[in-house]
């Protein structure tokens, strides 16, 4: 029979080795601490941790996808916008991160929304609309140079939307349309310069030779009389009459 002291002994032994076995998963490292110290990076696998003695501190490696909330930006052109983005990072050193911040997930939060903030801030609201790519890795250089320290790497930042005000929207709709309309009116003037052209050149031709002066009028004339209007008055010039009196075969 066993005692009740070795009874109680196997229990105590078997709670101290219950507290003390740890089973990290493949994308988990355990920070280990004794007396108050760091130890080590543990993991992954089992691993032992002395109760009362040692303390461990987990952290995923995986990457970590940040949502940004939306921040209240004032481009360098004095228009309000709200803009929020999305951060994907990950922690490449275990060490740092839990040693180096209080808490790396609030603290790349906080950095990135103030980042956020700082860059756009410098720029116009035509580079926020057409220049997202560019503005997307300035961010992350920004945020990946400042989360060095803490063992974190920035892998990727994406600016989501950009929202404007009605007025603003309005504002933009209506310098699109002026945009359209000055390219229209320089299009125009374009193809009626090169017509003013065309036009001086064969008139120029015609004037050389008169009797095609003449054939020009009367090509006019029959393009006229396709018309199915009932009346149809036209001039006959001096010239005209010249030519039609000329006699057969004369030059």
């Amino acid at each position: 029979m066993i005692s009740m002291t070795t009874l109680y002994i196997i229990l105590i032994v078997l709670a101290i080795l219950g507290a003390s076995i740890r089973v990290l998963k493949e994308y988990e490292r355990g920070v280990i601490f004794t007396l108050g110290r760091f130890t080590g990076v543990k993991g992954p696998g089992l691993i032992i941790v002395i109760p009362v003695i040692q303390q461990m501190e987990k952290v995923e490696l995986r990457t970590i996808v940040l949502d940004v909330p939306s921040q209240d930006v004032i481009s360098h052109d004095n228009v309000s916008v709200h803009v929020n983005a999305v951060v994907y990072f990950r922690v490449i050193d275990p060490e740092k991160a839990i040693i180096q911040v209080e808490n790396f997930h609030a603290a790349t939060s906080q950095l990135a929304q103030t980042t956020l903030r700082s860059v756009l801030g410098g720029h116009e609201l035509d580079e926020m609309l057409a220049e997202r790519e560019k503005l997307n890795y300035d961010i992350q250089e920004i945020l990946d140079k400042q989360t060095d320290a803490w063992g974190i790497k920035i892998s990727n930042v994406e600016i989501k939307h950009i929202d404007l005000d009605d007025s603003m929207i309005r504002a933009i709709a209506k310098q699109a349309e002026a945009e359209r309309e000055r390219r229209a009116k320089v299009i125009n003037a374009k193809g009626e310069l090169e017509a003013s052209k065309n036009l001086l050149e064969a008139a120029d031709i015609i004037s050389k030779n008169p009797q095609g002066i003449q054939l020009r009028y009367l090509q006019t004339l029959s393009d006229i009389s396709n018309d199915k209007t009932n009346t149809l008055v036209f001039p006959f010039t001096s010239e005209m009459g010249k030519f039609f009196a000329q006699p057969q075969g004369e030059k």
